[in-house]
């Protein structure tokens, strides 16, 4: 009998090969300040960049300010976007609409999906990048209200962030 791939395709090759596993964790505690704030008041946590996971994945928490706000429809050519809602409502746009997202709803957005978010009233959700690229530049200059109206264009390319 074969049973579908789906449900029984191997592991990843192994890259660890210690022989009693090691003492390698770290934590980012849940009080610590968010990394960045923009001045309309949304904040966002870097709970693991693509430095710290080796390039796997970077995670972040994301908690929007009073006013909506969040970027238009766009996409990225090297990385994927997943979204998942812990409070309150966002707007997301899955490629075909804007759809309202509540606590604990997902979504997952593959290499050239287009995609957009917008939020308000201190809603919060996890952004989480994969591979993970170097997307705290990206916020940190944003927040900064950079970049110059003529360095935006190869700002945009150098993040990998495309409008539609």
């Amino acid at each position: 009998m074969s049973w579908p791939d789906r449900l029984h395709r191997p592991y990843p090759e192994a890259t660890y090969d210690g022989a009693a596993g090691e003492a390698s964790a770290w934590l980012r505690s849940g009080d610590r300040p968010p990394d960045v704030t923009y001045p309309s008041g949304v904040t966002c946590e870097y709970l693991a960049t693509g430095d710290r996971t080796r390039g796997r994945f970077g995670l972040y928490r994301w908690t929007f300010g009073e006013g909506e706000s969040g970027p238009d429809p766009h996409f990225h050519r090297t990385i994927s976007e997943q979204f998942y809602v812990l409070s309150g409502q966002v707007r997301l746009f899955d490629g075909r609409g804007w759809v309202t997202a509540g606590a604990g709803d997902f979504l997952y957005v593959p290499e050239g999906g287009v995609h957009g978010f917008r939020g308000a009233d201190g809603a919060q959700m996890l952004l989480m990048f994969a591979p993970g690229g170097p997307r705290e530049d990206y916020f940190e200059t944003l927040a900064r209200g950079g970049p110059e109206a003529h360095e935006r264009a190869a700002f945009m390319e150098r993040h990998d962030t495309w409008w539609v």
